[in-house]
């Protein structure tokens, strides 16, 4: 018969830490460990009860940050670095958590925004309430293995009513993707300027957008985004080409070259060292000059054969030696230097140029183009611009803000606009917002609880009930009653109004798709899937088996570093 007895010490913080006092066997009156001192178990109720706390613990906290009123959370590292956001993944990711269900709650919100890239927020929320009302029917009675059964059929439901909803829309239609951009950043620092931001990211994401049979295929990572602190956010641009963050190496040389044909070089202008140790012995001035002036001439053949390609811009990913500098600006040649791999790869996309690693094979056909390459200052620092390339594959958006924290809470709300733009223009169906989806899903699961049978009814009732969730955090977060929202909103979509939803600005309920409030149908429906997931996986553990905390070593006799005293006593 196994004994156990064990502390279990809860914290709202979501901490929470066990201490094993001895599990352990009796066999023959001696007792036999079974595991390591310092670990911890916690099982069944208590162990369902924790997770589920800790869970809602993380719920909490993104709550007050949903929607265009929701709050902007600080958040300061130990270095004493300061984050302010309201993007759910960014807060969970800043937060140094330790629980380990809370922990999944992190891992729900980076999956939604490595797929959808808006939504994080919702997930954790939705995730948060699926689990406080499972936490309701255990303690009714009802088994966690039914209310997983009854959250998995409750879920397909609520896919396919989506599915029934959506409005299918035209994949590159500027109209309906602007105003999904200025809906994902209309709870954002950059509200303001959410037009202009919109218009910017879907211009950004037509222009590197791919036709592919039927569908359109959209990388992001073909989107350049940097940022600089000065000016204001409306100061904001795309540019149809790249920016890259250097500056032109030598101050002899144009630093505007229209018209520009491109070498992209991946190898170093320097003289190349010897990877093998080597010696010259020199007797006399001569040699030292014959030396330096072999030394030049190898320079001067590299710059001529850049010359001779037709080439007046180079962009090298290594270095350029002082000497190869000096020949280029005296043949009037724009070069920078140390570019990273990932934008050498958009320029080649984007001036329609190829990566040259050798400089013995560079010839005409390999050098890209652009209308215009130019050293501009912005803020402190100087850019390279590259505009008006001619296969414009490769795009960049240079934001600017006021101070740095704007500057990188723009970089995040622009990065939201252009996911939910590529979401659309790859699976063109879209909903309206305001949680009128979410209304149209609970109501539809009442009516689909009805036809099953048992406790399964209970558990598709509870999961209609914690997706309302969302149109109800949406009126608090406006400072309206829920109460009346919430009943207001169900007797509308009662009568059929499917898109009526909470306008925050107003405190009203109206027709979120009249208002021009749309959201891409693939972010709802990860959100159902991911936060489906996380709840059913917490619900279906019943022991949590802790491991003890390693110890750290002895300190060696003669204290750190060692020394004669840290030696065994032979020597």
């Amino acid at each position: 018969m196994i004994d156990e007895k064990y502390k279990l010490t809860e914290s709202i913080s979501g901490n929470d830490t066990w201490r094993n006092k001895g599990l352990s066997a009796q066999a023959g009156g001696v007792p036999v460990l079974v595991l390591r001192e310092g670990s911890g178990r916690s099982r069944g109720r208590d162990a369902q009860r924790n997770n589920i706390m800790a869970a809602r613990t993380i719920a909490e906290v993104v709550k007050s940050s949903l929607g265009p009123k929701g709050m902007d959370k600080m958040l300061v590292d130990s270095s004493g670095d300061v984050t302010i956001t309201s993007d759910g993944r960014t807060i969970l990711d800043q937060m140094d958590i330790d629980h380990p269900a809370a922990k999944m709650m992190v891992e729900v919100a980076k999956a939604q925004d490595a797929e959808v890239g808006d939504g994080t927020t919702t997930v954790v929320i939705v995730a948060g309430e699926l689990l406080g009302k499972a936490e309701d029917l255990i303690n009714k009675g009802v088994h966690p293995t039914v209310i997983v059964e009854g959250y998995s059929k409750a879920a397909d439901k609520a896919l396919e009513t989506l599915e029934n909803i959506a409005i299918l829309v035209k994949p590159t239609g500027k109209e309906f993707l602007k105003k999904v951009a200025a809906t994902s950043m209309a709870s954002k620092l950059v509200s303001e300027n959410k037009e202009q931001l919109a218009e910017i990211a879907v211009e950004a994401v037509l222009h590197v957008a791919q036709k592919v049979g039927d569908e359109y295929k959209v990388d992001l990572d073909d989107i350049m985004v940097e940022k600089k602190p000065g000016e204001s956010a409306a100061e904001t641009k795309l540019i149809e080409g790249l920016v890259l963050d250097k500056e032109v190496v030598h101050s002899g040389m144009p630093k505007r070259v229209e018209k520009a044909k491109i070498a992209l070089l991946e190898s170093a202008l320097e003289v190349k060292k010897t990877e093998f140790d080597a010696k010259i012995n020199i007797e006399s001035p001569e040699q030292i000059e014959s030396f330096m002036r072999e030394e030049e001439n190898m320079l001067k053949e590299m710059v001529e054969k850049i010359v001779a390609s037709g080439a007046n811009v180079v962009v090298c990913q290594k270095g350029i030696d002082d000497m190869v500098q000096h020949f280029l600006a005296r043949k009037g040649v724009l070069a920078v230097r140390r570019a990273k791999k990932s934008d050498m790869e958009k320029l080649g996309k984007a001036t329609g140029g190829k990566i040259v690693t050798d400089l013995e094979g560079l010839t005409k056909s390999d050098l890209g183009y652009a209308e215009l390459v130019e050293e501009r200052k912005i803020g402190d620092d100087k850019m390279t611009f590259i505009e008006g390339c001619k296969n414009p594959h490769s795009v960049a958006i240079l934001i600017r803000g006021g101070t740095e924290r704007f500057v990188d809470e723009a970089e995040r709300s622009v990065h939201d606009a252009l996911c939910v733009v590529r979401d659309v223009v790859q699976e063109p169906k879209i909903l309206a917002g305001g949680g009128s989806p979410e209304m149209e899903i609970a109501r539809a699961l009442r009516g689909y609880a009805e036809t099953l049978p048992g406790r399964e009814q209970l558990a598709v009732q509870s999961f209609g009930e914690a997706i309302e969730i969302v149109p109800l955090t949406l009126g608090e977060n406006a400072g309206l009653d829920p109460i009346d929202i919430l009943s207001e909103l169900g007797a509308r979509h009662e009568k059929g109004e499917k898109w009526a939803g909470v306008d925050v600005f107003a405190g009203k309920i109206k027709d979120m798709w009249k208002l021009g409030v749309y959201e891409p149908l693939a972010v709802k429906k990860q959100i159902i899937k991911s936060a489906t997931e996380a709840a059913t996986m917490l619900l279906r553990i019943d022991d949590v088996i802790a491991a003890g905390k390693m110890k750290a070593p002895p300190m060696p006799p003669g204290g750190p570093g060692g020394g004669y005293g840290s030696m065994p006593p032979e020597y």
